[in-house]
């Protein structure tokens, strides 16, 4: 599948919007069309070339929400349609803090 995304090829240089080929999802994975996105200040930092992790390219944009397209192999708590903001920090989906609903507290 392809997709656009803002793009940042190296420290203080301007985004490109470009197109890039997007893999299907793996087993457990879920994709997401991405509808509404922002960036915030850890992109800024990125993109600052300040932050030891920030590896270019790199697409930007990590905050926002969509639409399940596809679902991976043994998903089941998701399907497509789904309107979803997905999470990208670490987060087991098994512990008591997962089930509580507050997965972006997982100590995994």
């Amino acid at each position: 599948m392809k997709s656009r995304a803002a793009v940042a090829f190296g420290p203080g240089q301007p985004l490109k919007i470009v197109e890039i080929d997007v893999a299907p999802p793996k087993k457990g994975e879920v994709l997401v069309k991405i509808t509404h996105t922002g960036v915030c200040h850890t992109d800024a930092f990125t993109l600052s070339g300040d932050d030891p992790e920030g590896v270019f390219p790199a697409v930007l944009g990590h905050e926002g929400g969509g639409v399940v397209v596809e679902v991976g192999e043994g998903v089941t708590r998701q399907k497509p349609g789904d309107q979803v903001s997905p999470l990208d920090t670490a987060a087991c989906g098994e512990c008591r803090v997962c089930w509580s609903g507050n997965a972006s507290r997982c100590p995994a």
